[in-house]
């Protein structure tokens, strides 16, 4: 469904030097399958992701969606084709309510069934939420679950969540594992450090230094990110 080729980024430094952030990433990903992007700090983990939604541009290499080559589609554009992406802090909306967002996102006015289940399913009641703007009132936990109910009335094709943990409240991590083993029918790409989620990829990708040092299972990764020199591997704090 997804199939990157011989991707490379670069950025320049301070003296106007080009600094090799990836380099030569082939990958495919494949419908219903779960991908945890993994490796130490710096090693290029968030930027393949943003090359994937076309937040940045790849310096050279191809992206491949549905047998289509979509190097030159926008934000936009890809998402109307079925990317979504969930950053690591939730944007908010001011004055935009919670039900409003949700209609957006599924593509029709839901009814309130629609909108119950939706916030059910990651922990929210409905009638305290259906009519909450999607601002800096609410904790950074509740718009974590807004934002996964906003990604589970999208169904998109393509599922990119950028440390999806980061800053979230104890009933969100814990069921954070259930809502990706719920995006069954579409590919799920997720970069984290935790342990819990690696444990659920059928794939953990490791990129270190901007290239792919190893693919498959946790199991089977399990002594190279063991080894890694980076302490949040695993769901260790710095």
């Amino acid at each position: 469904m997804l199939k990157l080729q011989n991707i490379y980024f670069f950025v320049s430094d301070t003296n106007g030097e080009k600094k090799e952030i990836l380099k030569n990433i082939n990958l495919s990903f494949e419908k219903g399958k779960t991908y945890v992007i993994t490796g130490p700090n710096g090693s290029g983990k968030s930027t393949l992701a943003k090359i994937v939604m076309g937040i940045i541009n790849q310096a050279s290499g191809n992206i491949f969606f549905e047998n289509e080559i979509v190097d030159s589609k926008t934000i936009t554009e890809r998402a109307n084709l079925g990317i979504s992406y969930a950053f690591q802090k939730p944007a908010t909306f001011k004055g935009v309510k919670v039900r409003k967002l949700l209609d957006v996102a599924s593509g029709k006015k839901n009814n309130v069934g629609d909108v119950c289940e939706y916030l059910s399913m990651v922990g929210l009641c409905a009638k305290d939420y259906i009519d909450r703007p999607l601002d800096d009132k609410l904790s950074g936990g509740e718009q974590k679950r807004i934002e996964l109910a906003l990604t589970l009335a999208r169904k998109a094709k393509i599922n990119i969540f950028d440390e999806p943990e980061a800053g979230i409240d104890i009933w969100s991590f814990d069921n954070l594992t259930h809502i990706f083993k719920h995006l069954k029918n579409s590919v799920n790409i997720i970069v984290s450090h935790q342990r819990k989620i690696l444990e659920i990829a059928d794939e953990v990708i490791l990129l270190e230094k901007g290239e792919i040092r190893q693919i498959g299972p946790y199991k089977k990764l399990a002594k190279y990110l063991e080894g890694a020199k980076c302490r949040k591997l695993g769901g260790q704090n710095e």
